[in-house]
């Protein structure tokens, strides 16, 4: 086959992509629109961290809405607060950065809310105050982290700014869990 067999192949195979609408250069544009002046790394992380304080905020409200004990309305109402201000602050620096944050949660997130709000009583206590234990433990390891390796300075001064709440929320939650464990 001589080089005028080759062409055609040559010339038909940007057009194929761009036809399929997987061009590379607009892959790679609205990569960067989301990140901003963000590393991938670094942009993982926030992502991660806004989905937290969405699902944390989301599960207060369940909470103060379900809740029977106390203990449990309590903790939904600091969850509310205290993760909608996280949130502010990492906004601020989402947008300093340039970075776009996620406007929704996870789908693994979503069905866990799901799961929840059609608990009730007791029932809805113990498995909030169980996964606010797990949840928290998951958050305090990525924050922990976050804090050593996130290579943005304003980012990373977030995170250790917020790594001390989030260890003083998991303490409050394990006490959750124990106050509502024999409520039947």
């Amino acid at each position: 086959m001589g080089l005028a067999g080759l062409v055609p192949a040559v010339m038909i195979a940007p057009l194929a992509r761009a036809q399929q609408g997987r061009t590379e250069p607009s892959g790679q544009a609205s990569t960067l629109a989301q990140t901003g002046q963000l590393s991938g790394k670094d942009y993982n992380f926030v992502v991660e961290a806004a989905r937290i304080d969405m699902e944390e905020v989301q599960g207060g409200k369940l909470a103060q809405q379900k809740g029977t004990s106390q203990a449990v309305r309590n903790f939904g109402e600091h969850m509310i607060n205290d993760h909608s201000e996280a949130n502010t602050g990492l906004k601020e620096i989402a947008t300093q950065k340039g970075a776009a944050l996620p406007t929704k949660l996870s789908q693994e997130q979503n069905s866990s809310l799901q799961h929840l709000g059609g608990l009730s009583g007791a029932e809805f206590d113990k498995a909030y105050a169980q996964d606010m234990v797990k949840g928290h433990t998951d958050a305090v390891k990525e924050f922990q982290q976050a804090a050593q390796n996130v290579t943005d300075t304003d980012l990373r001064a977030w995170a250790q700014t917020a790594l001390p709440l989030l260890q003083e929320h998991l303490q409050m939650a394990k006490q959750m869990q124990a106050a509502v464990q024999n409520e039947k």
